[in-house]
């Protein structure tokens, strides 16, 4: 049995065949799935409307600086981790946060992330490989982030 954030798979039909097929043997090989994604945030203000009494000018304290933090975060079996690096997330930062994943969720895992260039590189490919089966790596189908539970979070 698939467990949630799997069911949002299966349930939409937008997974293809082999995508779903895939994820169902590897809970019965007894691997753990996580569905990770990578996020940028940004110090710049959202709201562009202000008050102020009238007569007065509104005054807005911003640095509007263009420093951003990057997150990379995962959900596996109801548990979500994450970590925040400054700047945009590299291969390096992925390859770190698989290795945090394999330290803190046991045995053999699945990943399943989205299409995005940083994950097919070849620097994330090499690491893969190097695990020795430990970690697999599956894609989910393109422009379908809303059966990434992750985006949601």
């Amino acid at each position: 049995m698939l467990t949630l954030p799997y069911c949002r798979l299966v349930q939409t039909g937008l997974g293809t065949m082999g995508t779903t097929a895939r994820l169902q043997k590897a809970g019965k090989e007894g691997r753990t799935r996580v569905v990770i994604d990578e996020s940028r945030l940004s110090t710049r203000p959202s709201r562009v409307r202000t008050w102020a009494p009238h007569g007065q000018t509104p005054v807005i304290q911003e640095t509007f600086g263009w420093k951003s933090l990057s997150m990379v975060g995962s959900l596996a079996l109801l548990r979500f981790y994450l970590q925040i690096h400054p700047g945009s997330i590299k291969g390096l930062q992925v390859i770190e946060f698989l290795q945090h994943l394999q330290r803190h969720v046991p045995g053999r895992l699945t990943v399943v992330w989205d299409g995005a260039p940083i994950h097919r590189s070849r620097l994330i490919q090499n690491y893969v490989a190097s695990t020795a089966g430990r970690v697999v790596l599956e894609r989910l189908p393109t422009y379908a982030p809303e059966i990434n539970p992750v985006e949601h979070m």
